[in-house]
């Protein structure tokens, strides 16, 4: 019996399917287990999957998730590693033989009457140095199906794990929902994720954040690559150049915006390969390279409009890769259609997220952290290299914000070090795509890896160093927030589309073609040089966006320090001087 039988025979003695089955990614396979989630599986006793209307949303499918599970869940997130100090204070802890123990009995039993998907799927190319092979076992058809979108999955991943001990499995059961009995549990050093209790994306879909960054960062410490929360694009320019970009950006701050954006300025265009995940490794001539280790998107639906986000709303009703899935939005139940807040003019009439009809008094109609899943290969503006087994080569990285005062629309870093710094720092006001969170804080979310850094995170802060010490060419790194505001609460950058001014920008200075002025945080744009041609912006809002105010950085300087002090010894002496250069140039 070969590792993964053995492995899949042990599950199902423990959680007792009624049946299992081995999927093999086909689109005959996916139609049935779509049936058998609208006519065999139920949640809170309604179906898994509606059918939408398929002359306007082709292959598309409503799915309502539990009302208790609607968001990555932080709380009951628990990292495994043999003692604290290595899973760090930015990880929940426990010693992997209690949460053993405490897993095995939730699980016993867990999937009686159900049938047990078994999952083989790669993280990355098949053929690239970057893939992973992983196994996933889930006892929900939303899953199984999220999964097939998201992942290469298939036969010929079994094929290639053969009788081989290295694959990542995952275990999956969604229980009876009950938040009390939920836990995405990680053990890094057996590749090992099992989660129970919830069938929300970022807590079911094993391979997502689970593998692809907790897992995977851990063990890129250990081999000498970077796991990270990033999207990648090419910006081509009228020249027909391309320069690759990854942008980390905390969960609902624009980053799928940003990796399909349709370009403002003429003869620029964005290349998508990918818009949350990336793998970096250093490559040919010492440079780093990236792939997008996932084939799918789960997107915020909310804010997603053919005015913020055309070439995703192409995607979403493109019919290439079956199905779509578009999970707690509202419904528009004359046209059996999808709706959510910011798609268009509101129907007279909606059932809301959890299929009610919908009160106009109330605050929305989709949960605001309703999503969609979609194949990547449904994007009108797929980067030609996205397949490409050695990644693409990394001419900057962005790390962005959303702040609504303080961080400037863009700054660079000195050089890698205090690149590095720029990305520790981050401080990020909370969204709706974490459950357990107050919305609107301001949160340390260092290069948005706070809720997904498989290990203390100042060692991470190391990595990063030691990476960059080991490159002959290393990108550029910036900052930047689109987000700010004047003193009368309105944005001061337009944002989406006119974002590409900023890569211009940045591109440029990759290529040594522009100037920048040095504060005392990094260096940012002389107003002049950003391309505002047909922009409906004066050069004093444009100031103002780039302003650098050193009282409201005083501030900064010391929530940085105190976010700090949490590592304690272990935070690397680089950035501590880095904090100690610009708190003197700050003064006061």
């Amino acid at each position: 019996m070969k590792p993964v039988e053995r492995w899949v025979e042990e599950v199902a003695r423990l959680a007792e399917p009624k049946e299992v089955y081995f999927c093999n990614g086909s689109d005959e396979e996916a139609q049935w287990i779509m049936k058998k989630g609208m006519e065999d599986e139920k949640i809170n006793g309604k179906p898994v999957f509606y059918e939408l209307n398929h002359k306007n949303w082709p292959t598309a499918y409503l799915h309502r998730s539990h009302p208790t599970d609607v968001a990555r869940a932080e709380h009951p997130t628990f990292v495994c590693h043999p003692d604290r100090d290595t899973a760090g204070p930015n990880n929940n802890w426990m010693d992997p033989r209690e949460a053993k123990e405490k897993l095995i009995e939730l699980t016993r039993g867990t999937m009686r009457g159900r049938t047990m998907y078994v999952l083989p799927y790669a993280m990355g190319p098949l053929d690239s140095p970057f893939c992973k092979l992983c196994v996933q076992i889930t006892d929900i058809s939303y899953v199984a199906i999220s999964m097939r979108i998201m992942t290469r999955m298939g036969k010929e991943v079994l094929d290639r794990i053969g009788n081989s001990e290295d694959f990542v499995k995952g275990l999956h059961s969604v229980g009876d929902f009950d938040p009390k009995k939920r836990y995405i549990v990680h053990f890094p050093d057996e590749n090992l994720v099992w989660s129970i209790g919830s069938g929300y994306g970022g807590n079911a879909l094993l391979g997502k954040k689970c593998f692809s960054l907790r897992i995977a960062s851990w063990q890129g410490y250990k081999e000498g690559w970077l796991a990270e929360h990033m999207l990648i694009i090419g910006v081509e320019d009228p020249s027909g150049e391309v320069h690759y970009i990854c942008g980390a950006f905390p969960s609902a701050c624009g980053k799928t915006n940003l990796a399909l954006m349709e370009a403002a300025l003429p003869g620029y265009k964005v290349w998508t390969v990918g818009d949350d995940i990336a793998w970096l490794r250093i490559g040919q001539h010492g440079r780093l390279y990236a792939i997008n280790p996932e084939t799918g998107y789960f997107g915020v639906a909310p804010g997603t409009s053919w005015d913020t986000n055309p070439n995703m709303m192409r995607a979403l009703k493109a019919a290439k890769f079956y199905p779509t899935l578009f999970t707690n939005v509202a419904l528009n139940p004359d046209t059996n259609e999808p709706w959510w807040e910011g798609l268009g003019p509101r129907p007279p009439r909606l059932l809301d997220w959890q299929g009610n009809p919908f009160d106009p008094s109330k605050p929305f109609a989709a949960h605001p952290n309703s999503r969609f899943t979609v194949s990547i290969y449904n994007t009108p503006n797929l980067s030609p290299e996205f397949e490409n087994p050695q990644g693409v080569p990394v001419s900057a990285i962005v790390v962005g914000v959303r702040r609504t005062s303080t961080i400037p629309l863009v700054v660079e870093g000195f050089d890698w070090t205090h690149g590095v710094f720029l990305g520790a720092r981050m401080g990020s006001e909370i969204t709706a795509a974490a459950q357990d969170l107050k919305t609107g804080t301001i949160r340390r979310d260092p290069f948005a890896m706070i809720p997904f850094c498989g290990y203390n995170m100042a060692d991470y802060f190391g990595h990063w160093l030691r990476i960059g010490k080991q490159l002959k060419n290393p990108p550029k790194i910036f900052a930047v927030n689109w987000f700010r505001k004047d003193e009368e609460g309105k944005y001061l950058w337009p944002g989406f589309g006119e974002n590409i001014r900023i890569l211009k920008w940045i591109i440029d200075r990759v290529k040594g073609r522009v100037r920048a002025k040095e504060t005392p945080i990094g260096l940012v744009p002389y107003p002049e040089d950003i391309d505002t041609e047909g922009l409906q912006i004066g050069r004093r809002e444009l100031e103002k966006a780039l302003e650098v105010k050193p009282e409201e950085w005083r501030k900064e300087a010391h929530e940085i320090r105190e976010f700090f002090s949490k590592f304690g010894q272990r935070m690397p002496e680089e950035l501590l001087q880095e904090l100690e250069k610009l708190e003197k140039a700050l003064g006061g």
